[in-house]
């Protein structure tokens, strides 16, 4: 351990010195694949740009959320309905992402859910943002199910857990 150069007896620790916390290692992303369990066209429009005229990074993740709210929709469930029904909200916990090809204004993408691993409380989701065969974007996001009234985890309704498909 090191100390700070001045008079000051307040000793410096390098990053170096200081092992990473459990929950700091991220998974792997998946090969891309054109497998998923859900796909959502959507179009990039001038809003979803920056001053480059490419999709401004942060807005992937909107893409994907759109996905999986859709993905939801398509089992039967909206998010206000099992907020309302069972008081069971879904809240991102972890993202990674990797950035691969620009998309540009006009053009039509494919977003796609793929469920990795679900368990009581969480679900882990590979997610891919193509242009036709091109593989721009690729993210893995974990989700916790929370209770709606006190933000604890809590377990994801049956309704749901049993429709999930997995890998």
């Amino acid at each position: 351990m090191s100390t700070n150069s001045d008079s000051s007896s307040h000793p410096v620790r390098r990053t170096t010195d200081v092992p990473a916390p459990a929950s700091a290692h991220v998974p792997a992303l998946a090969v891309p694949s054109l497998e998923a369990h859900f796909r959502l066209p959507v179009r990039v429009y001038w809003e979803d740009t920056d001053a480059g005229g490419v999709v401004f990074y942060a807005n992937y993740l909107k893409f994907f959320e759109r996905a999986r709210t859709e993905w939801l929709r398509e089992l039967g469930h909206s998010q206000e309905q099992l907020r309302l029904e069972t008081q069971a909200l879904f809240v991102v916990s972890e993202t990674s992402v990797r950035y691969l090809r620009p998309a540009r204004l006009d053009d039509l993408l494919d977003v796609t859910v793929h469920i990795v691993e679900a368990r009581p409380a969480s679900l882990v989701i590979d997610q891919q943002a193509w242009r036709g065969s091109d593989l721009l974007c690729q993210g893995r996001i974990r989700i916790g199910c929370v209770d709606a009234l006190n933000f604890r985890p809590r377990r994801i309704p049956n309704l749901l857990l049993e429709q999930i498909p997995l890998a």
